[in-house]
């Protein structure tokens, strides 16, 4: 696509990049071209501002949260960690909190296969409820991502096998955190008492 202010007077871009005069172009289109720049510019405006005002949300908070310990001469180091505000009178309540993303390195596939030994090995006598599980487990969605939750869930199971144990090591040691995002949610207090959010989903407001 051409650079806007490259282009020439009296011609327009089309969506494929190619130059128009602008006699060419129907009245209507000129007004709808005009009326989704001008939407445009809004929402781009209100985006840069909630960038602004989530990042002097954080530094505030974590500002707060420095200034608390002072209390008790205790130093605290870095933002990251869950934080609940409450306004004096209840009525107003701010969280900030982070959540991560978790992911597994190339040691599930060890794991896996301790997994498929153990069951192998008990297919005669293992119920197929176990088997049913562990194949849910390590199955992947549309985009190739395993169920981190499900995987993790095999932990639980009580089984005293030392291939199990090994398999259960490797998906713990396999684990990593490949994503932490911060979020800051508001909310205020309606009038039976249960806190409702504060909404910035343009849907929503």
């Amino acid at each position: 696509m051409l650079n806007e202010n490259r282009i020439p007077e009296g011609y327009m871009e089309n969506a494929q990049g190619c130059l128009v005069p602008l006699a060419n172009i129907r009245p209507i289109d000129l007004e709808r071209d005009a009326l989704v720049k001008e939407l445009i510019g809004g929402f781009k405006d209100i985006n840069g501002g909630l960038r602004l005002f989530k990042r002097k949300s954080f530094g505030d908070i974590d500002a707060f949260v420095q200034l608390s310990g002072e209390r008790y001469d205790v130093k605290i180091g870095g933002g990251k960690g869950n934080v609940t505000l409450v306004s004096f009178d209840g009525r107003y309540k701010v969280v900030r909190a982070y959540s991560e993303t978790l992911a597994f390195d190339e040691g599930l596939i060890a794991a896996k296969e301790l997994i498929d030994e153990c069951l192998r090995e008990w297919c005669a006598q293992s119920r197929p409820e176990l088997r049913a599980v562990v194949e849910q487990a390590f199955k992947v969605d549309k985009k190739g991502r395993i169920n981190t939750a499900a995987v993790l869930g095999l932990r639980r199971l009580e089984i005293a096998d030392e291939r199990w144990q090994r398999a259960m090591q490797a998906i713990g040691d396999s684990l990593q955190v490949c994503d932490t995002k911060g979020y800051i949610r508001a909310y205020e207090r309606d009038s039976s008492g249960a806190y409702q959010p504060i909404s910035l989903d343009f849907a929503s407001v």
